[in-house]
């Protein structure tokens, strides 16, 4: 059976959204990264990158959340882009990866975790995590989905980074952002997103970022210490 290596965190999310809406079995190993499960041997060998997610499907390690939506939907067939939606299926799934991805997660680590607050970093990141999310909020107004007509994988993609938009924007983003949260609503309204949210009460994961996280979790502290 397939492993999902996860926390409850938005790269995760997406994996298990899509594994819950193809109806594809899976054994559930959480990793709590405040602890620093990601750094342990075991879990380098799976992915060497220390991070979640990651997948064991029978033998085939996949990390990386975009490459193991993409390893998945071609192995299934599930949630796929027509071939005229081709183009646009490499182009919004490797925008979000190198995009929505790390501007958000830079945009929160400098507004809510770094220990100086750089203004230049925390308007850099948080100008370009909304110019990103300004792109997919126009997208969506032009298609229901981000292909166009039918719910597909770019749309779960999103999903995980959407659950964490006000956090990354601030609760007034929604606003700004109607049609992101239209396709939000939509989704979280589903069945498979609900037992998704639910996943974080399998495991007590560590929730306090205290200094023994912080070290952890921002390991180039340390090394700027040292």
């Amino acid at each position: 059976m397939l492993k999902l290596y996860y926390h409850p965190s938005p790269n995760p999310a997406k994996v298990a959204l899509y594994l819950e809406e193809a109806a594809i079995p899976y054994e559930f190993v959480p990793v709590d990264t405040r602890k620093g499960e990601q750094l342990s041997p075991a879990f380098l060998a799976i992915n060497p990158n220390g991070k979640t997610p990651a997948i064991d499907d029978d033998g085939v390690k996949v990390f990386d959340s975009t490459a193991i939506l993409m390893y998945l939907g071609e192995k299934t067939g599930k949630f796929m882009p027509t071939p005229a939606q081709r183009g646009d299926y490499f182009s919004w799934m490797m925008f979000i990866s190198s995009g929505i991805g790390p501007y958000s997660g830079q945009a929160v680590h400098f507004k809510h975790h770094a220990p100086e607050k750089l203004a230049y970093a925390i308007n850099r990141y948080q100008f370009e995590a909304e110019r990103h999310w300004g792109l997919i909020d126009a997208q969506l107004a032009k298609h229901k989905y981000m292909l166009g007509d039918t719910y597909g994988i770019v749309d779960m993609n999103l999903w995980g980074w959407m659950r964490a938009a006000a956090y990354v924007l601030g609760e007034e983003a929604w606003g700004r952002l109607p049609n992101v949260k239209r396709l939000f609503d939509e989704i979280n309204a589903r069945p498979a997103a609900a037992k998704v949210n639910a996943l974080k009460e399998k495991h007590a994961f560590k929730t306090e970022m205290d200094q023994a996280a912080r070290d952890i979790m921002f390991r180039h502290n340390a090394q700027k210490a040292a």
